[in-house]
């Protein structure tokens, strides 16, 4: 019989500089990595806040010219990469920089594999299907909770099809990330709750996935008490860096974890509202975290478990049943803590959307981890539920 703990596996991650003005550095690794002219991808938000003019005056130090793009939507489209790209060959850039959150990043690692291998985004759609690397790419996260900094997914919104499509490979892995707590000082405190719940739903999708391991169960059980510790107290305390610094954490090590062990229900049906109805990624994922933990559950009771005993779950002597209300309960009071407390139907999503939604959930790349088989009636019936 094979021995399951002598399993081969394989692991990506970029290299990463986490701490207080790490964003400063952007212009010795850009000249370490061979950059002399620029791409920052990055938003109107990002640069009013003042962040980007940070990141040029390291490169302006550094001797490296830089190029702004900043036509980047949440739910990144299609159109946007391909405006980006056309932008790095006409200003002659060598690099991508990207300052900002999951969006621009997705949108940047869109745009890299575009130059380097003059395709249009979408037929990169998949697992391993970037043929060229692309440029050398720096992250400098602006959130706390996509860990699309050190991951080897990008996720852009096919604007035809209304679907979002995953794109997954080890081509796409940042060169660097530099993760700096100091830029979440000016997160809106939605952005820290949508961005805060992110993390903590990549967490226990990886930690039950059926592609989790010992190493990214490490991880993501530590991101989990790291958000539900921190969380709350960087929303209540915004400018206090120590809580951002451990909700950097947290999203550092929950993106470590789902980029090697995928992901699961939530994101595939997080996925589809976001290209169909082109909703907040992270309040989807927290609206629909508790009901697809009630249907997983049953897959995995022990590792429900062991979330609950991170989160400070003492259910001793309760049933299985109670139990599973109680852990799933921890989770769900979290986003109630920190103002998430809508319902799908309350953004707008209505019981007639479902049937197209669940159509492009079940062909997610997500679901394939996902722990318990879930068939086109089940999404159903978690949309349903989320209503």
């Amino acid at each position: 019989m094979k021995n399951a703990v002598s399993e081969l596996r394989k692991f990506v991650a970029p290299e990463f500089i986490i701490g207080t003005d790490a964003r400063l550095l952007a212009g010795r690794y850009a000249r370490n990595l061979g950059a002399r002219h620029a791409l920052i991808v990055t938003g109107p938000n990002i640069i009013s806040a003042g962040w980007v003019k940070d990141v040029t005056a390291s490169l302006d130090a550094g001797n490296v010219r830089s190029t702004i793009f900043s036509g980047v939507s949440p739910n990144p489209r299609d159109h946007e990469v391909m405006k980006g790209a056309e932008v790095f060959e006409k200003s002659g850039c060598d690099s991508i920089i990207v300052v900002g959150g999951g969006s621009p990043i997705d949108c940047a690692k869109g745009i890299g594999i575009v130059s380097s291998n003059r395709k249009h985004v979408l037929e990169f759609e998949g697992v391993d299907n970037v043929p060229v690397p692309a440029p050398p790419l720096i992250c400098i996260p602006t959130t706390a909770g996509t860990g699309a900094d050190v991951s080897q997914f990008a996720i852009i919104n096919d604007t035809n099809r209304r679907v979002k499509i995953a794109i997954i490979s080890k081509k796409i892995v940042p060169d660097i990330a530099l993760i700096d707590p100091v830029p979440l000082t000016t997160l809106s405190p939605q952005l820290t709750a949508h961005t805060g719940m992110d993390a903590l739903t990549h967490s226990v999708e990886a930690y039950v996935s059926n592609a989790s391991s010992p190493v990214t169960d490490i991880q993501a059980l530590e991101s989990i008490r790291l958000m539900s510790t921190f969380l709350k107290k960087a929303f209540d305390e915004p400018e206090h860096t120590g809580w951002r610094y451990q909700t950097m954490l947290g999203s550092l090590f929950a993106g470590l974890a789902f980029s090697n062990a995928s992901l699961g229900a939530v994101h595939a049906m997080a996925h589809s509202l976001g290209g169909l109805s082109d909703l907040p990624h992270g309040e989807c994922n927290a609206l629909l975290l508790g009901h697809v933990m009630e249907f997983n559950y049953p897959a995995c009771p022990g590792r429900f478990e062991t979330i609950g005993n991170v989160m400070g779950v003492e259910p001793d002597g309760c049933g299985r049943e109670e139990r599973k209300k109680a852990i799933i309960r921890a989770v769900m009071s979290l986003s109630e803590e920190v103002g998430v407390t809508e319902t799908l139907g309350d953004l707008g999503v209505k019981k007639q959307d479902i049937p197209d939604l669940a159509r492009n959930a079940i062909h997610d790349p997500c679901l394939a981890t996902n722990p318990r088989k879930a068939t086109l009636h089940d999404i159903e019936k978690i949309y349903e539920k989320a209503l």
